[in-house]
């Protein structure tokens, strides 16, 4: 019997195994990140969280996930990532799975004035493309050249479906961010394949984030959201973690470039 043939491979506790994993999450402070990490630390891997919110960095490593490590980086410094990352190899030998998850609110949407496209904000454009988009990109190059040369490795990314599918409630400079994060994705996991990393996106809908400024953990103004969602209700951050565990484990080692939606059905609609 060969070895994908073998039965006891294919019990959960065996498919989806990240215990020792050395695992950096990006944007680890907060929100889905916050959630990717719990899921990850819970299951054993060995965590390093990274974020530019050093307060809030530190309350999760003493309070919610103890024994973690943590960086304080700005995704948007590729050699900040990069050093970050060099620094994980230098003294844990390899990294397993890399979360390119940290990103910022692109601000009002297209269905807001404030969002019309004669109305957007060059300065505030900057900013997040240089975070979602080039911090994704650097964080993905620093964790491929060490991956490439272990041959093997995961690495996924937080895109969203504001970056599938037009949409009014998405700002511009966020749409336009995460669609290019989607085929930094494909385009990385087609380099990457014959190394044995896989590459991968999850594409979150609408959850209870602190994404834009603590709006969507309001009721009232999400409101308006649900009519949007096939399943009527906003995800929470919880409903992340198994897509999370499923693209860092066993289970996906041959899935690469692909985009996984969770989002209540929205682009399904």
């Amino acid at each position: 019997m060969s070895k994908r043939e073998d039965p006891m491979l294919l019990t959960a506790e065996r498919l989806f195994a990240v215990e020792g994993l050395v695992t950096i999450v990006t944007g680890a402070a907060s929100g889905l990140g916050l959630a990717i990490s719990r899921t990850m630390a819970a299951n054993g891997a060995d965590l390093i969280l990274v974020d530019r919110n050093e307060t809030e960095l530190r309350r999760i490593g003493e309070e919610i996930i103890p024994g973690a490590e943590i960086a304080t980086v700005d995704v948007a410094d590729p050699d900040a990532i990069r050093r970050t990352v060099d620094d994980v190899i230098a003294r844990k030998g390899r990294l397993d799975v890399m979360f390119a998850n940290a990103g910022i609110s692109g601000g009002a949407g297209i269905r807001l004035p404030q969002g019309h496209i004669e109305n957007v904000d060059f300065a505030a454009w900057n900013d997040v493309i240089a975070i979602n988009q080039t911090g994704a990109f650097a964080t993905i190059q620093a964790a491929a050249r060490h991956m490439k040369a272990q041959r093997g490795g995961r690495i996924v990314v937080t895109a969203s479906v504001g970056g599938l599918r037009g949409s009014a409630a998405t700002a511009y400079a966020y749409a336009a961010a995460k669609a290019a994060v989607v085929n930094l994705v494909r385009q990385a996991a087609l380099e990457l394949a014959t190394f044995d990393v896989q590459v991968n996106a999850i594409a979150p809908g609408f959850f209870r984030t602190g994404l834009g400024g603590g709006r969507l953990l309001d009721e009232a103004a999400t409101a308006p959201l649900h009519a949007m969602v096939p399943m009527n209700r906003l995800g929470i951050p919880d409903e992340i973690a198994g897509v999370s565990l499923l693209l860092a484990s066993p289970a996906a080692s041959y899935i690469t470039g692909s985009v996984f939606t969770v989002d209540g059905g929205i682009t399904a609609a």
